[in-house]
């Protein structure tokens, strides 16, 4: 048996593995230390794991991990996310649909200062969702407006997906996390204009009658200012030291983490237990991710050896499908595995076989990351797992709720993303140009 039969063995055992219910990183590690064996011997296989996990989480950029995600789940429950929604809402209230828009804004702007869309699908279908239908919107557009903009949280910096992708590619994470800057707003952009078309040209699809009443919401520009600080305040914190090259990524999580405890502290939303809830979920969360990194590097240097990736790239790139056929199958692919398995699984099975390929056809690899996450946080609109849909429906705690419901808000979200691929495939400098700065 070739190596190359080996690696194609593996690929599939591994499928059939997730498919009876195997955790993802642990399916990866059986079936990386099996193919080891099989090309080279037992021996290489048992150093090679060795090699791998010291390698892989030896790193000090890692420690970005826990600190981002500690940063996120302060925020969360410190209430930031309804006061960013409260000052949208009063700045865009007589714009017609205006809280679908202040959904959209408010999701960008937490997403800033969280990196999981999954935190703001939670947050803002407890916030946003019940003011919508109080104000005439329809439960299918309230929620598929929360469904849709929580992707943001995965694209805009700093973001989970896109520390993942760095690593596996080996790309700057400051650098990725620019990248997400300018399609990042491209898609709120977007949405807002999906929003403010569906109000124009399908008004039953959005309001319960013609019109939805306008909010009377009318604090003073005090209260507007109180609300708004603590959440520029802490983007300028992370986000400003970053850009300007004053902080690494890591020192910014680490900055970040502590402006959110402060944030925390200072709104009195932490007890001792909620504390150490966090502080346990922070070390659960991020156990997870560092051994599914792990898991992900061994399979790719067992895929390397067994020279998959590179028979590969010679067969699509040198046949009639060329280089932006690949990037379409390898879009389609992505797509159609995120209705089935969750995100950062799809792209630690995928990038192993598809970065040799995408290097070989002399493509931007941190364009080609902004593509693989668009594409990656579609399959969380998308049924039958649809995973920002069902934090929703969890969360809501509405038995009148449908899930098809959900899905049905979203699917405009859908196309709409599908859109922004488009553009940013035909213009990559949208992904780009800030990073190369």
């Amino acid at each position: 048996m070739s190596s190359i039969e080996i690696g194609w063995m593996a690929i599939a055992a591994l499928l059939g593995l997730i498919l009876i219910g195997m955790p993802i990183g642990l399916g990866m590690l059986v079936v990386s230390f099996v193919g080891v064996y099989f090309i080279r011997n037992e021996a290489v296989a048992v150093r090679m794991i060795g090699a791998v996990a010291n390698d892989s989480l030896s790193q000090y950029l890692y420690a970005i991990v826990p600190l981002f995600v500690l940063m996120g789940l302060l925020v969360t429950a410190s209430g930031v996310g309804k006061d960013t929604f409260d000052v949208f809402e009063r700045l865009l209230r007589r714009v017609r649909a205006g809280l679908g828009v202040a959904t959209v804004f408010a999701n960008a702007v937490f997403a800033s200062i969280t990196g999981v869309s999954i935190a703001s699908a939670t947050v803002f279908s407890r916030v946003a969702v019940p003011e919508m239908t109080r104000y005439g919107y329809t439960k299918r557009f309230a929620t598929g407006v929360v469904a849709g903009s929580s992707v943001l949280g995965m694209l805009i910096p700093p973001s989970l997906l896109m520390i993942v992708y760095a690593v596996l590619s080996e790309q700057s994470v400051g650098r990725m996390f620019l990248a997400g800057v300018g399609p990042g707003l491209l898609l709120s952009a977007a949405f807002t204009v999906t929003i403010l078309y569906l109000a124009w040209r399908h008004p039953k699809f959005v309001f319960v009658g013609h019109e939805a009443s306008r909010p009377e919401t009318d604090f003073p520009v005090s209260q507007l200012f109180f609300k708004g600080v603590p959440i520029v305040s802490l983007i300028v914190l992370v986000l400003g030291g970053l850009y300007s090259g004053f902080l690494n990524p890591t020192e910014a999580g680490a900055i970040g983490a502590f402006g959110a405890l402060v944030l925390a502290i200072s709104r009195r939303s932490l007890t001792p237990g909620s504390f150490w809830q966090i502080l346990v979920e922070t070390g659960q969360i991020t156990v997870s991710v560092l051994f599914l990194i792990m898991s992900a590097s061994f399979f790719s240097r067992m895929l390397a050896m067994s020279g998959l990736p590179n028979m590969l790239a010679e067969l699509l790139l040198s046949g009639p499908i060329g280089p932006y056929g690949f990037l379409i199958l390898f879009i389609a692919l992505v797509i159609v595995l995120g209705f089935l398995i969750d995100s950062i699984s799809i792209m630690l099975i995928l990038l192993p076989i598809a970065l040799p390929i995408a290097v070989a056809a002399d493509f931007d690899l941190i364009w080609f990351g902004v593509m693989t996450v668009i594409a990656v946080e579609i399959g969380l609109l998308t049924p039958p797992f649809g995973l920002s849909v069902y934090t929703i429906k969890s969360a809501m705690n509405d038995p009148g709720l449908k899930v098809g419901e959900i899905f049905r808000g979203a699917f405009p979200f859908v196309l709409t993303m599908l859109v922004v691929l488009v553009i940013i495939g035909f213009f990559p400098a949208i992904a780009t140009w800030l990073a190369r700065m």
